[in-house]
């Protein structure tokens, strides 16, 4: 390969894959930011700013722009894929012909595959044909907060832990701190779910209900996804750190979450339709939601949170009548 050590690709031009490349052009790396839309690489090139996603923060020096994939590809040691969950497959697809055993892959992306059911490092696993080193990173970070670099903090979960400290030590800065883990499943897992908890979290605090009730919504869900989790081959305490509660609390709390507005406007009275448009960004929680249900069907988890949130989404149930369900369940032990 012709690329430098410590040149980086980031795939998907959105607010986190732009929040993520500032990051890493921010920490003296040099990094392309990849979009399919010519017309958004214009508007960026010439901006030096992402004004679509992340408007008057500009860029770094080291930030450049391209709607090549391939060159982006050729150009860079390690590629950090950052689209929507339901394109993950597709990309994953299209980038594997131009990958070598020199390349790393990580990604930002968040969510599970609708349909399979399958986790992103198994689907990486499923259409990659070379073996190289992977890494999902996860944790309570709002693009915004990351763009404009404010402190914060990250979890890198990686089997390749060789690969985990490099790709953390690459994303440190004195105001974004790192930290590396094993466990894959629990980060996708956390990662994913707390989506769904943030909606939840939205629809009740729409209604007028209390911080008592968000808390104990928050807490509830933990041990939801904890469960789930470790079911499926997750460990317990990595929902215990950032890529878990954290992201967790930080999701279902404050309104920069898309998860957490869409939920807000349902418990206001909106539909479905209406609250989409009011949003007008992916909502990763609406497809999650039948997917983590499902999952838990058929891990025999108990999720009924989750169970609420997804027949509200996907069966119609109104909010008022999962809200009742849910307060009328019996008394049991809090930590079955």
């Amino acid at each position: 390969m012709d690329a430098q050590p410590h040149t980086f690709t980031v795939l998907g031009a959105g607010s986190w894959g732009t929040a993520l490349a500032m990051q890493l052009a921010r920490a003296g790396h040099a990094t392309s930011l990849w979009s399919h839309n010519p017309d958004h690489v214009a508007e960026m090139r010439k901006d030096r700013s992402n004004e679509k996603f992340l408007p008057g923060i500009p860029f770094h020096d080291n930030l450049s722009c391209s709607e090549n994939l391939t060159d982006c590809i050729h150009d860079a040691t390690t590629i950090l894929l950052v689209v929507p969950s339901h394109a993950f497959r597709e990309t994953i697809r299209k980038i594997d012909p131009l990958l070598t055993k020199q390349h790393r892959l990580a990604w930002g992306t968040k969510g599970l595959e609708k349909g399979s059911r399958k986790l992103l490092h198994q689907i990486v696993r499923e259409e990659l044909n070379t073996d190289i080193p992977i890494a999902a990173i996860s944790g309570p970070t709002f693009a915004g907060e990351v763009a404009r670099d404010l402190p914060g903090a990250i979890t890198v979960a990686s089997q390749d832990q060789t690969f985990a400290k490099q790709l953390a030590m690459a994303l440190h800065s004195d105001n974004f701190l790192t930290y590396t883990s094993e466990d894959i499943i629990g980060v996708e897992i956390g990662g994913a779910a707390k989506n769904v908890m943030a909606i939840a979290a939205g629809i009740a605090d729409g209604m007028g209900f209390g911080t008592n009730t968000r808390a104990a919504l928050i807490t509830r869900g933990l041990n939801e996804i904890m469960h789930l989790g470790v079911a499926l081959g997750g460990h317990r305490e990595t929902f215990m750190g950032l890529s878990g509660l954290g992201d967790l609390v930080l999701t279902c709390s404050d309104d920069q979450s898309r998860n957490r507005r869409f939920g807000l406007a349902l418990g206001k009275g909106l539909d479905l339709e209406q609250a989409k448009q009011e949003i007008a960004q992916v909502i990763e929680g609406i497809g999650t939601s039948e997917t983590i249900y499902q999952l838990a069907q058929d891990n025999d988890v108990e999720m009924p949170i989750t169970e609420q949130v997804y027949k509200v989404l996907h069966q119609g149930l109104s909010p008022k009548q999962a809200v009742h369900t849910l307060l009328n369940r019996r008394p049991k032990p809090e930590l079955d």
